[in-house]
């Protein structure tokens, strides 16, 4: 097997997995798991969507079999990538992640993942008011596919401190996840905190030894099901059959302050005066935003 390929970990390295649920309330979501920041997976999320039985690889290769991306230096084509991902093996697994962002590229095919996955608060990444350049490289909805093998490059903390949401549209996909308390055993990147050093699949205990404290949770979300997780969590992923996912970004009140940080740090070096006009903007709208969402909560 190529050495920079994923192994697997046995079922027994996992301490935790994350809750299933259905017919959730918007009130037990924010109580039980959004407050609280923890991951859940929502069984009927998407159960009314029409991207269910239409978003396969077939589709995909016939309708846009044209379009490209670029991965490891090298450029495929959706239909490419279709034919590699049916073969996909551990031993020879499809390019990944092939992700397109399918707001701006297949604005057609939005109308199929609806209605939205409530995530039980306010998503404040469509507020009318808030700065394009605030989500700045970021992609709100992203359409990813992949193969038997595949896997996620590195363990990361997503864009902006951004919420994720992710919908199995077409296979399954297995998700290991590291919660925020687990940071100091993970050995971020010292000029990327949102990247960890060690390979968690291929440990070097020697380089790494806090690595061994790591407490992972893993879960497999299978077709039709999608998994939240807030900011923080670390994150990567392992895929056994040909799989295609959508996923979302979004924000609210619980990582608003994250959000408006990383923003202010990313721009602080190269554009002081910048950074500091958009980091006072950000709050006045943060305040603006807490009370039209106070104003218009649901009663109950």
């Amino acid at each position: 097997m190529p050495a920079d390929v994923a192994q697997p970990q046995s079922s027994d390295a996992y301490t935790a997995t994350v809750d299933k649920r259905s017919n959730i309330s918007r009130r037990e979501l924010i109580a039980e798991y959004i407050e609280p920041g923890i991951p859940v997976v929502l069984t009927d999320g998407a159960s009314k969507w029409s991207a269910m039985g239409k978003f396969t690889p077939e589709f995909f290769k016939t309708n846009y079999g044209h379009l490209t991306k670029d991965i490891k230096g090298k450029t495929y084509t959706m239909a490419e990538t279709v034919d590699r991902l049916l073969t996909s093996t551990p031993d020879n697994p499809a390019p990944y992640p092939f992700c397109l962002n399918l707001e701006k590229l297949l604005p057609e095919l939005m109308a199929d993942i609806t209605p939205e996955v409530s995530v039980g608060a306010p998503d404040r990444v469509r507020h009318p008011l808030l700065s394009k350049m605030m989500l700045l490289h970021t992609e709100v909805y992203e359409l990813f596919l992949g193969g038997n093998g595949s896997c996620f490059p590195f363990l990361h903390v997503d864009a902006l401190y951004l919420h994720t949401q992710i919908t199995q549209v077409y296979g399954s996909k297995d998700f290991i996840l590291y919660p925020p308390d687990q940071t100091a055993y993970l050995y971020p990147e010292e000029d990327n905190e949102k990247i960890a050093r060690v390979n968690i699949f291929n440990p070097d205990y020697e380089k790494y030894p806090l690595f061994r404290n790591a407490k992972p949770v893993k879960v497999t979300v299978k077709e039709g099901e999608t998994i939240l997780f807030p900011t923080k969590w670390w994150h990567t992923t392992q895929i056994h059959e040909p799989c295609i996912s959508v996923a979302r970004s979004y924000l609210n009140t619980y990582n608003w302050t994250d959000f408006v940080e990383d923003n202010f740090q990313l721009r602080k070096e190269t554009y002081p005066a910048l950074a500091l006009a958009m980091l006072g903007y950000s709050k006045v709208l943060g305040r603006l935003m807490d009370l039209q969402e106070k104003l218009t909560a649901p009663k109950h």
